[in-house]
């Protein structure tokens, strides 16, 4: 029997965006899928957008929330999958057979990951993130970045727990950490899986996004380690940005 997927919406006032990410996850050729899409009483026609799909929902909570990570809290509460897949508002599943391609690789592993290619705000790709997804993830993946984006990552439902809501902006790496490092299996589909629009709240709240991951890593890796880590990063960064400097001169 196929696995059941529950895929997550959370949306709020973004009209401009969410029946594209619904169709990318109502026209999946996977048939086993359970949608459900929390939205925070959107005003702009956002709600009216979602309801156009409403016999095709499996569960629509439209309320006042305390926050993204506290939304995703209330849909992973509402999920009966045996995973679970987070795709909000913006973003899309990569292709339309990708769920079915994705179960198709291995059965039965803890999570699955791929690939994520990046979007800017008038669906134009900006190819590749620039953290390439690891060939082979672990708990300790991260230390140098975050190296699957939340898009495309499906997740065994049985591990996983709420979001930490300390956590404002960055709550989503703790969470993956966590399971990862309880997860016996994890596979590499070798496929790109998420479309991402580029510009979310971590971004828009940079530093408190990076004052946060810092903590994370601090939680998980240790102080020493995640300085050692941190000024990795700030090499390969600059490299990243001197190269591509470099290609378009």
């Amino acid at each position: 029997m196929l696995p059941k997927l529950s895929v997550i919406t959370i949306v709020y006032n973004n009209v401009k965006d969410i029946e594209r990410t619904m169709l990318s996850i109502l026209n999946q050729t996977y048939s086993n899928i359970e949608y459900i899409v929390i939205d925070g009483a959107s005003s702009d026609g956002t709600l009216e957008v979602i309801n156009q799909y409403e016999h095709r929902i499996a569960k629509l909570i439209s309320e006042k929330d305390k926050g993204i990570y506290d939304a995703m809290n209330k849909g992973l509460g509402l999920a009966t999958g045996d995973y679970v897949l987070f795709m909000n508002s913006g973003d899309e599943i990569y292709e339309l057979e990708t769920v079915e391609k994705i179960f198709a690789t291995t059965p039965n592993a803890d999570i699955y990951y791929g690939e994520t290619e990046m979007y800017d705000e008038n669906w134009n790709s900006l190819g590749r993130r620039r953290h390439q997804a690891p060939e082979h993830f672990t708990w300790e993946s991260f230390k140098y970045g975050m190296s699957i984006s939340h898009q495309a990552i499906y997740i065994k439902r049985s591990l996983t727990e709420p979001y930490n809501l300390q956590y404002k902006y960055s709550a989503d790496i703790d969470w993956i950490i966590k399971i990862a490092k309880k997860a016996s299996s994890i596979v590499n589909t070798h496929l790109y899986v998420a479309k991402y629009l580029v510009g979310g709240m971590s971004k828009k709240k940079h530093r408190e996004s990076l004052k946060e991951r810092f903590q994370i890593f601090n939680h998980y890796y240790g102080l020493v380690s995640n300085i050692i880590n941190h000024i990795v990063i700030a090499f390969n960064l600059a490299f990243y940005f001197l190269k591509h400097r470099r290609t378009n001169d």
